[in-house]
C-alpha cells in the first residue's frame, strides 16, 4: 500500500521555499525540519541539496508513515534518516548526538497558525538549546505585519482558523518576535512570499 500523502500546498511553494534556502542553507551539517507533515518537502530538498542531511519530525504516525514511504519513493534511504517522532511542545527535545552535534538550521513551515501560542514558545526554547551559536531558525508562514493583516484572504483564512479551533490564528510578527528575543534569537530578514506568505530567518545570538 501506498502511504505517501500529497499536500497541494506543499507542491505550490516547494519552489519559493528553495529560493530562501539557497540563500541561508549551511553547505553541511544537519537540518531539521519540524512537524513535516507529509514528507514532500523534505525529499525535496534533500534531493536539491544532497550535502546537508535533512532531518524530518513529525508527532503523528500517519505522517510519520507518509515521510517514510516518501523516501523510498524518490530513492533516499542511503542519504535521508527517516522521520523522528518529535512534538514541539514536549521539552525537552530528545535528539539523537549526531544531529545535536551538527545542526546548523530548523525550519519550521506553515506550523504556527495552527497551534497554539504556547507552541510557538516552545519552538523558540528548544531551538535555542540545540542550535549553537549562529545556528538559525526559518520561519515560513502567514503573518500579520504591525497587528495587521496583509489581505483580504489572511484576514478571512485567521477567521476560519479560529472558528476551528480558538487557539489557532495567524500570528503576529512582531509578537513572534518578541518571543524570539526572550530566548536569544535576532530577526535577520523578513522576505515577502507569494500567497501572502512570508518566510522569516532568525539567527541564535
Amino acid at each position: 500500500m501506498d502511504e505517501r500523502l500529497f499536500f497541494p500546498a506543499t507542491e505550490r511553494n516547494k519552489a519559493p521555499i528553495e529560493k530562501v534556502l539557497r540563500k541561508y542553507l549551511p553547505k553541511n551539517g544537519f537540518v531539521l525540519e519540524i512537524a513535516s507533515g507529509s514528507g514532500e518537502h523534505g525529499v525535496n530538498f534533500q534531493k536539491l541539496f544532497p550535502g546537508i542531511v535533512w532531518q524530518t519530525s513529525d508527532p503523528e504516525l500517519f505522517h510519520r508513515k507518509s515521510i517514510s514511504a516518501w523516501i523510498i519513493h524518490k530513492g533516499l534511504e542511503g542519504e535521508m534518516p527517516q522521520p523522528i517522532d518529535l512534538d514541539v511542545e514536549k521539552k525537552p527535545w530528545h535528539l539523537s548526538k549526531d544531529i545535536r552535534l551538527n545542526l546548523k538550521l530548523i525550519i519550521c513551515i506553515n506550523l504556527l497558525h495552527i497551534s497554539p501560542w504556547s507552541c510557538t514558545e516552545s519552538l523558540f526554547e528548544e531551538s535555542w538549546k540545540q542550535l549553537k551559536k549562529e545556528g538559525s531558525l526559518m520561519l515560513y508562514g502567514p503573518f500579520k505585519i504591525n497587528g495587521e493583516h496583509t489581505s483580504s484572504s489572511n484576514d478571512l483564512f485567521d477567521r476560519s482558523l479560529k472558528s476551528r479551533n480558538l487557539k489557532w490564528g495567524v500570528r503576529d510578527l512582531d509578537a513572534v518576535d518578541a518571543v524570539a528575543r526572550a530566548n536569544g534569537f535576532e530577526k535577520l530578514e523578513v522576505i515577502e512570499m507569494p500567497a501572502n506568505n512570508f518566510s522569516v530567518i532568525f539567527r541564535k545570538r
